[in-house]
């Protein structure tokens, strides 16, 4: 497994045409409403069909509050080092840091010629490229003392004075697919982008190209590890499967999350103008991949022989070392959405069975999930109440909510809790679209549990649905606080009942089988 431990992220690949300018500012915007992290356009300065990227770039910025923008890739042989730097460091400080440099030695030759660049061979563009890397970064090392000095082949900048430094690390991420721009990429570079249609054999050729991004990092000195991973990746989403990503949005998780653990991927962007494909990329894919490779890794935490590993060897722990979270106790509302005493148990487990330290690791990662949600919740019921005690301004507030592990980089109340909302309902679908089916499959005694887990589930959809209509309520009377309030108090109740009760029935089934088919093959 070559997976790195990169945090995942996803995006989306814009077609800048020139003729739908206000369609393609709209995708953007859309890719950032569905969660995305990226949002990127193709760069052919000589391509009059399209919007000039940069261009675009530095207009959706003033659109958008969060989502992250790139090239993919910006065209070097049209795009001077020195201005391109300092392009990319001005939008940055402009964005408050939300910029990367997707870069590309160039292609399409004879187009670059005839706007007026160099035609270069391929060794002599990789050489480009590598001069060019260096003068960018000359640029933004404000810290470093005295004049920019890089007597290249290609580029030649001599007394150039430094800065802006962007306001973050910016990343540079080069396409490349040859051996020389491969080992380019890990000497040089912060991230390989591939396009997976450019792979003759799909995903089949990653092992050989990542190998080689990895020598050319070793050869320099650097760890292969810093180098991440990306990939342009295209698809249909359909009832049925009909090939590699071509199906429903649950094979796309498991084909997805694949290309992490087995190739190091932990970026993908979608190359679609389908908003119906974006939206389910966003809201329905990425979160569900996030879920199941975290899953994954924390069955292989530390990569090394554990002292469990070892006790399961030997005739391995028969207790699970794993505790469900207790219910409270406490209700806040006085609705009651169903009845507790109605709830069924699930199976005992088989007397004297073995949890090998994956399964172990399994079943408490269901609690972790759970637990990041209950600490989620527990900070929009304490930012409500500031806000109604008139003890958190709108700038502070801003700031606070620009700690939360899911921010929407706008400090309203309502944006906060309409996020929180979106991720509490994709958890639940990925439970009912893949988890759920496996543990039916795996234990049939589970069936009344999981078919009471999957009822909680559309009460809870209708919880959420309850907040987001106080949410509206609360736009009309920005001061009245109370139909929110009722509505949070009856999401807290219902959603950590829910919880409690999910775990004490299937943590200990998720020790035995896992979250997905085969993931505790070889315990």
């Amino acid at each position: 497994m070559t997976d790195h431990g990169h945090e995942l992220t996803f995006g989306g690949f814009v077609t800048p045409a020139a003729g739908q300018p206000d369609q393609v500012v709209a995708l953007a915007r859309l890719c950032e409403q569905v969660g995305l992290d990226l949002v990127t356009f193709q760069d052919h300065p000589y391509q009059p069909g399209f919007l000039d990227t940069w261009t675009l770039m530095s207009y959706v910025a003033a659109a958008t509050e969060r989502v992250r923008l790139a090239g993919n890739v910006l065209n070097l042989p049209l795009r001077q080092p020195v201005v391109l730097a300092r392009s990319v460091a001005s939008l940055d400080l402009l964005t408050g840091g939300r910029v990367e440099l997707g870069l590309g030695a160039g292609a399409f030759w004879d187009a670059i010629e005839a706007a007026g660049g160099r035609r270069l061979s391929p060794g002599a563009a990789v050489e480009a490229l590598d001069e060019a890397i260096r003068v960018i970064r000359e640029v933004w090392d404000t810290d470093r003392r005295g004049m920019i000095r890089v007597d290249g082949e290609h580029y030649r900048v001599v007394g150039a004075k430094r800065g802006p430094a962007p306001a973050h690390p910016v990343g540079i991420w080069v396409g490349a697919y040859k051996p020389r721009m491969l080992r380019l990429v890990g000497r040089a570079a912060d991230g390989w982008l591939p396009s997976l249609s450019y792979l003759p054999k799909g995903p089949d050729e990653l092992p050989a190209l990542n190998a080689l991004v990895d020598e050319g990092a070793r050869a320099a000195g650097r760890d292969p590890a810093a180098i991440r991973r990306m990939l342009n990746v295209t698809g249909t989403f359909a009832r049925s499967s009909a090939g590699f990503l071509a199906g429903p949005p649950e094979q796309w998780v498991e084909e997805l999350a694949g290309l992490t653990l087995e190739h190091g991927i932990t970026t993908f962007i979608l190359g679609s103008d389908e908003p119906r494909a974006i939206q389910i990329f966003g809201q329905e894919v990425a979160p569900a991949v996030r879920e199941l490779v975290a899953a994954e890794r924390a069955t292989h935490a530390g990569g090394t022989r554990t002292a469990a590993d070892e006790q399961t060897t030997a005739g391995g722990p028969s207790t699970l070392g794993v505790t469900p979270t207790p219910d409270p106790g406490v209700r806040l509302s006085a609705r009651r959405p169903w009845d507790e005493s109605t709830r069924p148990s699930a199976p005992p487990p088989p007397a004297g069975h073995v949890y090998p330290a994956r399964g172990q690791a399994a079943g408490q990662h269901l609690v972790d999930v759970h637990d990041h949600l209950r600490q989620e919740l527990a900070q929009v019921r304490d930012l409500l109440e500031q806000v109604k005690q008139g003890s958190v301004s709108p700038g502070r507030a801003r700031a606070a909510l620009n700690e939360m592990t899911t921010r929407q980089n706008n400090w309203t109340l309502g944006a906060y809790c309409a996020a929180y909302c979106t991720m509490v309902t994709q958890h639940h679908g990925l439970e009912d679209a893949s988890i759920f089916p496996h543990l039916r499959r795996s234990e049939a005694g589970l069936a009344a549990v999981l078919d009471r887990l999957e009822e909680e589930h559309v009460v809870i959809h209708g919880v959420v649905e309850s907040v987001d209509r106080a949410l509206v309520e609360l736009v009309r009377r920005p001061g009245d606080f109370t139909g929110l309030q009722e509505a949070v108090d009856l999401l807290t109740d219902t959603l950590l009942s829910h919880l409690s009760y999910e775990e004490h029935q299937i943590v200990e089934p998720l020790a035995r089988h896992g979250f997905f088919p085969g993931q505790l093959r070889g315990s």
